[in-house]
């Protein structure tokens, strides 16, 4: 039986931002994209890489650590943390149903899964305690980055990529981790969307199967469904606290929904209700409350430790003050100079849709 819960656990969250990249997350490309999560989150921020869709590759820990050392270098001045867990296959020692390896996305500040299979995907994240701990520390505002084959694992539908154009199945759907269905929103994410590996000879388009057969898979989709098509190097980012989306990167980000479509242009944001009526859970009753409670003590654990900070002196908060009329003035030179001189005295500054930020860097 589920337990009794208080009234604390009724109250409405902000969850972090979901990133939906349609590939090349360790790309130059997609370099801003990174830049831009990076800014809003914390002075070292905690960052943890699943391996689960491609948990059945052999080579898994190579393909999450390339997307680890690629962020560990593309971040340095944001001093990340970074965990790679390989929570690679259940029924086995590295099981996304193993406390010991998932534990760690409860403290996370960011949640990344990238390439794969989404079908995999699918069967080894479904009800398992990976899944549970990644829905709830994003709803206490953990950001989660998806890529590749992960956005197509988390949508209401699962498009079977690998099946369909590798093995030859009949055209058919197969049932997602519906991750958005919580928040009142029915979406399927289809990424690669405007691949163009088969060049002239075979249309590759819509991840691999192609105009004409993804017609015939959309039309098996009901009427109200949003279907979500990503560009190749592409991001779309949803952010519930500004109540907003934006696309970011070379291309766009296309949205089906019966007869009708929108395109997005990349740099352009709309309201999140572009992909539906929404709304934030409030009763997670859709999570274990051995979950959802563990969440809530790590994240009051993680609030009391970043809020018993130093401030900053007063000779800090002025050069600060100076570092931003210098961005004010896009005099990007100065403004590089006096972040150096901030870290020499010991405080790092982040850039925040609110405004710059200051906390102490920890000394060894």
């Amino acid at each position: 039986p589920r337990p009794i819960r208080n009234m604390a656990h009724l109250t409405p969250i902000t969850p972090g931002l979901v990133v939906l990249l349609g590939s090349g997350e360790t790309l130059p490309s997609s370099g801003r994209i990174h830049e831009f999560v990076a800014q809003r989150l914390p002075v070292k921020p905690r960052i943890v890489i699943l391996e689960t869709p491609a948990g059945f590759e052999p080579n898994s820990d190579l393909v999450a650590g390339k997307i680890k050392d690629f962020l560990s270098h593309r971040l340095l001045n944001y001093q990340p943390e970074i965990q790679v867990l390989p929570a690679r296959h259940r029924g086995t020692d590295f099981s996304p149903d193993n406390p010991e390896i998932v534990n760690p996305i409860l403290e996370a500040d960011e949640i990344l899964l990238g390439p794969g299979s989404p079908t995999y995907g699918v069967r080894q994240l479904k009800d398992s305690l990976a899944f549970y701990m990644i829905a709830a520390r994003h709803r206490l505002g953990g950001n989660l980055f998806l890529s590749s084959s992960a956005p197509i694992s988390f949508g209401t539908y699962t498009l079977p990529v690998y099946e369909i154009y590798k093995a030859g199945l009949d055209l058919h759907w197969m049932d997602g981790l519906n991750f958005f269905c919580p928040y009142g929103l029915s979406l399927s994410f289809v990424t690669h969307w405007n691949n163009r590996d088969g060049s002239a000879d075979l249309d590759t388009s819509c991840c691999y199967v192609g105009q004409a057969r993804f017609k015939q898979l959309q039309a098996r989709l009901p009427g109200e469904h949003t279907l979500v098509g990503i560009d190749e190097h592409t991001a779309l980012i949803l952010d519930f606290e500004q109540q907003c989306i934006h696309v970011i990167g070379k291309d766009t980000v296309t949205l089906l929904r019966g007869r009708e479509s929108l395109v997005l242009e990349s740099g352009q944001r709309f309201p999140l209700d572009s992909l539906g009526t929404w709304q934030l859970p409030v009763e997670h009753s859709d999570l274990p409350g051995v979950v959802w409670d563990a969440a809530l003590r790590v994240n009051a654990q993680i609030y009391s430790r970043r809020h018993k900070q130093p401030q900053p002196p007063a000779d800090v908060l002025q050069l600060a003050k100076v570092r931003d009329q210098a961005r004010d003035d896009q005099d990007w030179s100065k403004a590089d100079k006096i972040r150096d001189q901030l870290l020499a005295l010991g405080w790092q500054i982040s850039d925040t849709p609110d405004g710059s930020q200051l906390a102490p860097i920890e000394r060894d």
